[in-house]
């Protein structure tokens, strides 16, 4: 019996604590709040219209793309010319390598081909052509070495203006410049009479003496071309971006190790990744807002340039090996207007305004 009475009681306090609790429920949340809430989603607004057709991820890059630039053979880094936000011209000397043992290479290169020609310039019964081709071959060895000089030469006198920007300097600087343009036009035209002079008609095979003579002037060549290999020069006209090059390092040609990163920046673009469903909402001359993070409430104006011809894997959110679930996108490129204050390497927003079709013909709504 006690039991009994015993369990009676402790059901009749559950129940009293229960009814206590709907009670405080009932009062910190009153029925009225409830059903505001049930009508606050049953009669939400309708959301606004999208004034784009298509969105997608991008990254700003300077004209023509970054230039990521490294070592075309192993070496140890003598002197980093250039910094960051340095302009440089085509041909400027960016980083230089040891070239010790290119220079040796040159020499020994260079009197082993005088010899070969002095071989070759004794030897009798040479017809008007072959004394043809003697002499264009004599001509070409002369422009290469002279070309491989005109650089020396431009290099002194860039890194004395780059030490001293006198107006002297910049002088002699401009005068090297035009020099090696010079040289390397003589090149050219020294190169095409000497293919000439190969292929004329009539000429006969070289005699053994001719065939050193070409033997060695190839060993020259090629110890030039090492020796240019020990300079890192600008491809074109732009910015330094960024340096990882350091003196005293060692480079290797390897697509991992970057000296150093150029590219144009008097004018930006966007390259941004539409996904598959939105690629036919993107043409050529269609007009784009960019956004940033880094300006909030700002956008930028530019209209698109370039599609690619066919879909593939994306690269701005690309992390680790492709998995077989992700998604092609389409590659766009669009011009940027203006000057605007983006930086080379943000991601930004694309939205691409909307393209509509009046009687046939596109018109694309600004």
């Amino acid at each position: 019996m006690d039991s009994n009475r015993s369990t009676i009681s402790s059901l009749f306090l559950a129940f009293v604590i229960a009814a206590a609790v709907v009670a405080g429920a009932s009062y910190f949340m009153p029925s009225a709040n409830i059903s505001g809430r049930l009508n606050a989603q049953t009669t939400a607004k309708p959301l606004p219209k999208v004034s784009w057709d298509a969105a997608a991820p991008g990254r700003v890059e300077p004209n023509g793309g970054e230039i990521r630039m490294g070592a075309v053979t192993p070496g140890r880094i003598v002197e980093v010319t250039v910094q960051p936000n340095d302009r440089v011209m085509a041909g400027d000397l960016l980083v230089r390598l040891s070239d010790d043992e290119a220079l040796a290479r040159v020499h020994g290169a260079r009197a082993e081909a005088a010899v070969r020609k002095r071989e070759r310039d004794t030897t009798e019964g040479a017809t008007d052509l072959v004394r043809a081709r003697r002499q264009a071959e004599d001509a070409n060895v002369e422009a290469e070495y002279a070309l491989s000089q005109a650089r020396a030469e431009f290099d002194a006198a860039y890194l004395a203006h780059r030490r001293d920007g006198s107006s002297a300097n910049l002088d002699r600087l401009n005068e090297r410049r035009q020099a090696v343009r010079n040289a390397e036009t003589r090149l050219e035209n020294e190169r095409a009479a000497l293919r000439k002079a190969e292929t004329a008609q009539g000429i006969a095979l070289p005699t053994r003496a001719e065939a050193g003579f070409t033997a060695a002037r190839a060993e020259l060549a090629l110890a030039l071309t090492a020796l240019e290999r020990t300079r890192v020069r600008a491809p074109r006209d732009g910015t330094v971006l960024n340096v990882a090059a350091r003196a005293g390092e060692t480079a290797t040609p390897s697509p991992e190790q970057v000296l150093l990163t150029m590219g144009d920046v008097s004018s930006l673009k966007v390259r941004a990744e539409v996904e598959e469903r939105d690629a036919a909402k993107v043409r050529v001359g269609q007009n784009v807002i960019v956004k940033s993070d880094a300006y909030p409430g700002r956008e930028f104006v530019g209209k698109v340039v370039s599609l690619a011809p066919a879909l593939g894997p994306g690269k701005l959110g690309q992390r680790g090996p492709r998995r077989p679930n992700d998604v092609d996108v389409l590659e766009v490129v669009a011009d940027m207007e203006g000057q605007p204050p983006l930086l080379p390497g943000m991601r930004v927003d694309v939205f691409f305004k909307p393209i509509e079709t009046v009687d046939g013909a596109v018109r694309r709504t600004n």
